[in-house]
């Protein structure tokens, strides 16, 4: 038998819900939770002696609870003449104190002040279905009449499921003044009594009536989940309505993980209580199903500081690929963030251990140990090392955090994009403190004197290391220019527009001693880093043009004798929305292009870094790029979206694959010389293993 209405309007009709309670006889319907769900937080503001009203009671059962609790001086309305008479003949000789008369709640004959609480479980959110102007009034005339007959210091309960616009009129209304708005969400009872099937959480608003004074500060609070903790005081009507949608949006993401156990991966973020900062970013990953012991249904991966932009931790695709090798059908990424505090693992764990248990999947034993996991068994170390601001791209911070092992990196990150690294250079440790190796037996002391002997060794940077796999690609390319490989001490005049860090303009100065390098960038704020952070320095080798690389490049191109052997682009795009990260569309317009060429000597070749997810536009471009440069060679990088495109302006210049090898070998070795670092997982010919012509 049906009982839900067809459509939403229907509920605030006083004709179906005679039809509900005539076809639904005495058994009480506890829609949005019953006694046990909502007591917790009513008799915060329901006393004994209260006189309270209840609008819109149909046949719960909640009423005859709160009575049964001793709260007797209970009046129940409603406009459905059928419950009125079955809840009088149930309660009439059992509970004489209460009563139950037929009455509309928008206009009850109740004197003004006459009572001190009002309780509405489910009465608004039946009569403002939709937004209509007759809708809206309605319930206008419910609001005011409750707010008619309520005390001075009285309490208006509103449970609810603050449906986007119930929430709005809610929230508007009651804080226009003469209300103080706090806001509970119910905790869901072990004891399922109502059998709710809602996917969104239950609340109650309680709206406290003021006098109004001139000059009183509103209050809008939200309480915490757990009730234990203090209310949040929210700054304006807005901000409250945002924080219950966060934890609709929540409820509706746990709903999903239960129902969808091989959807796509789903992240969310948790904010620190007090400063509303995100403190953790989740990641929940299922792997397929397949038959596992209990013992491995949920598990919870703690992404060390520093390692949250690695491959493996960073992308969806990584994430995805560590969680079918460790065996759990579920596996819960919980990243760490910069300028939050983490004492150790096991306060993490200890932090996280209630609110990780409600993403567990669906069957999980109620006395399940869960497993929290982590790469080298700590939480990883991150210090800060400066906060800055550019004009261009915002806020951003250096930091030196501990990679894989004992391997220490300097890295620029760009607040606005806090999961990709920016630039990056490798520490050397230059000492170590006294006393390192004295030992100690207790292993938590012991880990915490690492990490703080970890953060007080000094360090230098090491300029051989390139962090980008596509800056190691480019630089391999250069085995294109001469056959076989390039003379490291020839002139080499370079054209690198985007300078990062530093590193790929650095490495070319230092290991290829007859060049000439010149950088072009157009963030000032970026060379200061590049400067006082990556250890990048000028001399009349390595310039610096602070500028526009479109301009820059064009004024060049309308020059007479300004060739390069080299030019390459190693600069992204601002805007997100395009479905090209890397270059900036202009730079890969046909006309700039031809500059581009203009400046670039015939037996030259134009280095391109390009991170396009648009199959469509990627085609488009590389058209583009082909009508300008008739040979060009596109390298991809495993695992990244970035392509590299080396392009030359003769078409007869092409090269076999072996060849290109043999050339990169032995540039290699030209690079190696005495007394300079190499890093040994740079391999030149690997490269290029896979390049092709398109």
């Amino acid at each position: 038998m049906n009982l839900l209405p067809r459509s939403s309007k229907e509920f605030s009709s006083g004709q179906y819900w005679e039809q509900f309670f005539r076809r639904r006889g005495e058994r009480a319907f506890e829609w949005y939770g019953g006694y046990l769900e909502l007591c917790a937080v009513l008799h915060k503001y329901i006393k004994p002696k209260d006189k309270v009203l209840v609008v819109g009671c149909g046949n719960s059962e909640l009423s005859e609870r709160l009575y049964d609790a001793g709260c007797h001086n209970l009046t129940n309305i409603d406009v459905s003449e059928v419950v009125i008479r079955q809840m009088n003949e149930r309660n009439g000789g059992r509970r004489p104190n209460m009563t139950y008369q037929l009455m509309d709640a928008t206009k009850t004959t109740f004197s003004d002040s006459h009572f001190q609480a009002v309780l509405d479980k489910g009465t608004l959110d039946a009569i403002l279905t939709d937004t209509e102007a007759g809708t809206l009034e309605t319930a206008t005339k419910l609001l005011t009449e409750i707010g008619r007959v309520l005390q001075c210091g009285g309490r208006y309960l509103c449970v609810s499921l603050a449906q986007a616009h119930v929430l709005e009129k809610l929230v508007t209304q009651f804080s226009q003044g003469g209300w103080m708005v706090r806001i509970h969400q119910v905790s869901e009872s072990s004891s399922k009594e109502s059998g709710s099937q809602f996917p969104l959480p239950v609340f109650v608003f309680v709206m406290t009536k003021v006098k109004e004074m001139p000059g009183l500060p509103q209050v809008l609070e939200m309480m915490p989940e757990d009730e234990g903790g203090k209310s949040v005081r929210c700054g304006s009507p807005s901000e409250l309505m945002d924080m219950v949608k966060e934890r609709q949006s929540y409820a509706l993401i746990r709903s999903h993980l239960n129902q969808n156990q091989n959807s796509p991966e789903v992240s969310l973020d948790l904010c620190d209580g007090v400063s509303g900062k995100t403190r953790y970013t989740f990641h929940v990953v299922d792997s397929p199903t397949v038959r596992l012991p209990h013992s491995n249904h949920f598990a919870i991966f703690i992404i060390p500081q520093g390692r949250e932009t690695e491959w493996l931790f960073g992308s969806e695709t990584g994430r995805r690929q560590l969680a079918g090798s460790v065996g759990f059908r579920r596996l819960l990424f919980v990243g760490l963030h910069r300028d939050q505090q983490y004492e150790s693992m096991e306060a993490i764990q200890s932090e996280l251990s209630a609110k990780v248990l409600e993403l567990a999947p669906p069957g999980l034993p109620d006395n399940q140990q869960i497993p929290f996991l982590s790469a080298g068994g700590d939480i990883g170390i991150r210090t800060v090392q400066f906060r800055g601001r550019s004009e261009m791209s915002g806020e951003y911070v250096v930091e030196d955090v501990r990679g894989d092992g004992m391997s220490f990196f300097r890295r620029l990150i760009f607040l606005s994009n806090q999961n990709v690294v920016q630039s990056e250079a490798r520490l050397l440790p230059s000492n170590a403190p006294s006393g390192q190796k004295k030992k100690r037996k207790d292993k938590k002391k012991q880990q915490k004197a690492n990490d703080k002997m970890d953060s007080e060794i000094t360090h230098v940077l090491d300029k051989s290391y390139l962090c980008c796999e596509h800056h190691k690609a480019m630089i391999s390319g250069l085995s294109l220019l001469h056959n076989p490989g390039v003379a490291t001490e020839h002139h080499l005049s370079v054209l690198v527009v985007g300078l990062g860090g530093g590193s790929l303009s650095l490495f070319i100065h230092d290991y290829f001693l007859g060049s000439e390098v010149e950088a072009v960038e157009i963030d000032s704020a970026v060379l200061d880093v590049a400067r006082h952070w990556f250890g990048f320095t000028l001399d009349d080798r390595l310039k610096v043009h602070l500028s526009d690389g479109l301009a820059h490049i064009t004024e060049l191109a309308e020059k007479e004798n300004v060739p390069y052997d080299v030019i390459m682009f190693d600069v992204d795009s601002k805007d997100s929305s395009l479905g090209m990260s890397c270059p900036p569309p202009a730079f890969v317009e046909k006309k700039f292009l031809q500059s581009v060429q203009r400046i670039l000597k015939d037996d030259g070749i134009f280095i391109l870094n390009l991170v396009c997810r648009d199959p469509v536009l990627k085609k488009i471009v590389i058209n583009t790029i082909h009508e300008v440069f008739p040979l060009i060679y596109l390298q991809k990088i495993e695992d990244e979206v970035n392509e590299i495109l080396f392009c030359r302006p003769v078409s007869g210049q092409s090269r076999d694959l072996a060849d290109l090898k043999e050339s990169a070998r032995s540039l290699e070795k030209q690079l190696k010389r005495p007394g300079m670092l190499w890093d040994e997982s740079f391999v030149l010919a690997d490269m290029l293993k896979s390049i092709q012509i398109v």
